[in-house]
């Protein structure tokens, strides 16, 4: 007759009801984006529609990190799903090693509060170079995968031809000012950014990133494949948005192509849930 522990048996009668372990995933936004991006698109709609349930947005202040309702959050019941989905908003005009702060502290948070749940960081455009650097240089525990959709790993030209139209003197700068108005003092706060996100060259933070040994776990890249664009889309190249193409990644990504322009867009929430049930 077989005999049983007291583990054993506990398990036989209560372990084919016990939840599965839950994920938490995390979408960080690109370049003059913002959180509200997942949900304007319907992505967050899509992920809630298949499980992946709405936690709230991201935020960082001075006293640390806060978790705000999302607007379809408001009103609804408090309860604790399965999977999990938070919105992080970033300050998408600075550095990347400014936003990689304020991603890392979002995620210190989501670990003690998710202490033993898997992470999948999801970037769009700068949002997955963002979520790679803190990787490499945090080593976040209990991060399961990394989905790149569109980002420029290898950097863009289009970063170069900005810094070289915002590197005026006065009284060239003023001129400027005066008839692109916004949209140029918009290049001037993010030259940071663009110094980032140029073509690695030694001693560039990509030329740094892309040669650092990164942590064992699985990446997907999304690639854009646009008509009239051999590869990729109009703002960044399709081997920069391969990981594959980074010398401490080759081979170690798989990859995904998507025929739409840059901007995240409704097919993205279908084409993750596709990635995510592969996982």
């Amino acid at each position: 007759m077989k005999r049983w522990s007291v583990m054993g048996l506990l398990f036989a009668l209560f372990g084919s009801i016990l939840p599965a372990q839950a994920d938490v995933m995390v979408l960080a936004h690109g370049y003059l984006s913002s959180a509200s991006t997942w949900e304007m698109t319907g992505i967050a709609t899509q992920l809630e529609q298949n499980q992946w349930y709405r936690a709230g947005i991201l935020m960082t202040s001075p006293t640390g990190v806060h978790v705000l309702p999302s607007a379809r959050q408001v009103g609804a019941a408090a309860k604790e799903p399965a999977n999990k989905v938070y919105l992080a908003e970033l300050p998408s005009t600075a550095p990347i090693g400014i936003q990689a702060d304020h991603l890392q502290a979002m995620l210190r948070y989501i670990t003690s509060r998710h202490a033993k749940e898997k992470i999948i960081l999801v970037g769009h455009s700068v949002g997955g170079v963002v979520a790679r650097l803190v990787l490499v240089r945090s080593q976040v525990p209990n991060v399961s995968a990394l989905i790149t959709i569109a980002s420029p790993h290898l950097g863009t030209p289009l970063a170069e031809t900005a810094l070289n139209a915002t590197s005026d003197i006065w009284p060239v700068e003023v001129i400027k000012d005066i008839f692109a108005g916004g949209g140029y003092q918009t290049l001037k706060y993010s030259r940071g950014l663009y110094i980032d996100i140029v073509r690695p060259w030694p001693g560039s933070l990509l030329y740094w990133l892309n040669n650092q040994a990164h942590p064992p776990l699985k990446y997907i890249s999304v690639v854009r494949s646009q008509p009239y664009v051999l590869w990729g889309d109009l703002l960044v190249p399709g081997n920069s948005q391969d990981m594959n193409q980074i010398r401490a990644l080759a081979g170690k990504s798989t990859l995904y192509t998507s025929a739409t322009g840059h901007e995240l867009h409704p097919g993205d929430g279908q084409l993750l849930l596709e990635i995510l049930k592969k996982l």
